[in-house]
């Protein structure tokens, strides 16, 4: 049977076994991304993290049961959105600095997710929860504006960034409503990693043909690690999305920016300043106000 959509708005309290699998979820997904951002020929990089996907996906598949056939539209246009959000991911780390794309990226979601709400789901924002907004919005422009006015060459990968956080904020609703459905996060996740994983590795070997494995073969050991903390980190949202209120898992799971600014600084020694540490703290404590 689907699992009961029993999680009404007001249900904001997180369970300790909850909150732990999103907090650790939250310290993978930015490693994931590290490993992702320090492989330059990113086709390949995700080309390698898609492979790992799709075998982690068929292995799902192999030992859990199917999932119900509700969750199924939720499955397919999660795992288009999972698509757009990679190619976009790809596109970010390209152009711009990790250690202010990544926070850009994750910390646009659950401030979308909260204004979306209220305009077209008709929720009302508390007055801590529009405050959380407010410290977001606050920390967000200040990340844009770390290192002054953004010029020209900038814009293209703060844009990037934005419309990442966009599709997040698209396949977290889904999988938080999709997964619901299911009956089994196993089964959800087995089949959605199975259906998105493949779309990456097929457009590298097009694109790269005979030249792709002496291309691959210097990143393996990174992009194969990465998927496989990929499939760990986003399993583990799944699972606690059956356990807990979609709002606050998705809020607290964006608490991966404080964990990505300091790999930033401390791994790809990106200038990390007085602004850049502001605006992160800032993002970070607006998620915890909008958790409250």
């Amino acid at each position: 049977m689907p699992l009961a959509l029993a999680h009404s708005a007001a249900e904001s309290a997180v369970p300790a076994s909850v909150l732990v699998a999103v907090l650790l979820a939250a310290v993978v997904h930015a490693l994931w991304n590290a490993l992702a951002h320090s492989i330059t020929d990113r086709l390949v990089g995700l080309a390698l993290m898609g492979t790992a996907t799709v075998a982690g996906g068929a292995v799902l598949v192999l030992i859990a049961p199917a999932p119900a056939a509700a969750s199924w539209p939720y499955i397919a246009a999660s795992a288009a959105t999972h698509i757009a959000y990679s190619v976009l991911l790809m596109r970010s780390y390209a152009l711009g600095e990790f250690g202010q794309v990544y926070p850009l990226a994750r910390g646009t979601s659950p401030w979308l997710t909260a204004v979306s709400a209220a305009v077209f789901a008709h929720e009302t924002l508390t007055a801590t929860h529009l405050a959380g907004v407010l410290v977001v919005s606050v920390g967000l422009a200040s990340l844009v504006l770390a290192g002054g006015r953004p010029d020209r060459n900038e814009l293209p990968a703060i844009g990037a960034a934005l419309l990442t956080g966009v599709t997040i904020v698209a396949y977290t609703t889904l999988d938080g409503i999709g997964v619901r459905h299911a009956g089994t996060s196993v089964g959800y996740a087995g089949w959605l990693f199975l259906l998105y994983g493949p779309v990456l590795p097929a457009i590298a070997v097009y694109a790269r043909r005979e030249k792709l494995w002496s291309q691959t073969r210097p990143h393996l050991f990174a992009g194969l690690t990465g998927g496989a903390l990929s499939l760990a980190a986003y399993g583990l949202v799944l699972w606690a999305q059956t356990r807990g209120a979609l709002a606050p898992i998705a809020a607290l799971r964006e608490s991966s920016v404080i964990v990505g600014a300091i790999i930033g600084a401390a791994v790809f020694h990106e200038r990390f300043g007085r602004w850049r540490i502001v605006a992160t703290v800032l993002v970070a404590g607006g998620i915890v106000i909008m958790n409250l």
